[in-house]
């Protein structure tokens, strides 16, 4: 009798066994294609995450094209520059100063390297840089003439 329990005990968990596995199949199945799926979101995720860095990149470089105070902020100052303008166009530090608007005693220091222009002063500045000799002398004439 002994041995007839023990292989009634043996076929109870077999079939058990059996039962377990197809009830779990589908689960399986099921796991795997959420393991997949997380895997896809999360790569969708990652790329959708560089693609807004790049808008939100380029749309700060607009922006900061677009707006004149912006722009004064971009606008790079360099004394030897401003020396090398001044010598081209062939004018004196107080001319250059007048085209700008500030004394000649404020170019120099500017050319030296002591001081810096302040904002409103660089958005004078890189207007003023874009102008050959003809058309400085223009301006200086209607400011009210050259100093020689």
């Amino acid at each position: 009798m002994p041995n007839i329990a023990l292989v009634l005990r043996e076929e109870i968990m077999r079939l058990a066994r059996k039962e377990i596995r197809a009830q779990t199949s589908s689960v399986r199945k099921l796991l795997t294609q959420l393991k997949s799926t997380q895997v896809e979101l999360k790569k969708t995720a990652s790329e959708l995450k560089a693609k807004v860095a790049r808008l939100e990149r380029r749309s700060k470089s607009d922006s900061e094209r677009g707006s004149g105070a912006d722009a004064a902020k971009k606008t790079r100052f360099n004394s030897k520059g401003i020396v090398t303008h001044r010598t081209k166009l062939g004018i004196s530090a107080a001319d250059y100063g007048k085209l700008v608007g500030v004394t000649g005693q404020t170019i120099y220091k500017w050319e030296q390297g002591t001081a810096r222009p302040r904002e409103a002063q660089l958005t004078a500045l890189a207007s003023v840089r874009g102008l050959g000799k003809r058309e400085a002398t223009a301006r200086l004439e209607q400011a009210g003439g050259t100093e020689g």
